[in-house]
């Protein structure tokens, strides 16, 4: 057993090293599927607002719109320029236990009918 002494604990000091990196990058790819997600919700709620307001819906429709797709923390912002409407919908980015200032938006425009 004395040729095996200097290798003990090797082991758990390596793990002691590697764990944390290892827990590093599942939070990074968690993060990052929950921006995704907020991305694609923000995007959704844009396009259906901007439908809604393309077939002539009141803003306080459009706006409960918006927030059925894009949840509850859903903003919009609403801008005409002429015969077009620009939607913008920014929502936080949450994923558990992992929040923060990130935010998702997402914007789409329509051609208002007459």
């Amino acid at each position: 057993m004395t040729e095996r002494e200097p290798e003990r604990g090797t082991v758990t000091a390596e793990l002691a090293i590697g764990l944390p990196v290892v827990v590093l990058v599942l939070v990074a790819v968690l993060t990052l599927a929950a921006a995704s997600t907020a991305q694609m919700r923000a995007m959704d709620a844009a396009r259906a607002g901007a439908r809604a307001v393309a077939i002539g819906e009141q803003e306080s429709t459009v706006a409960a719109t918006v927030a059925q797709v894009g949840g509850s923390e859903a903003r919009m912002s609403l801008a005409r320029e002429g015969e077009w409407v620009r939607v913008t919908v920014t929502r936080p980015v949450s994923g558990g236990w992992v929040t923060g200032p990130l935010r998702a938006t997402g914007t789409a425009a329509a051609w208002v009918e007459p």
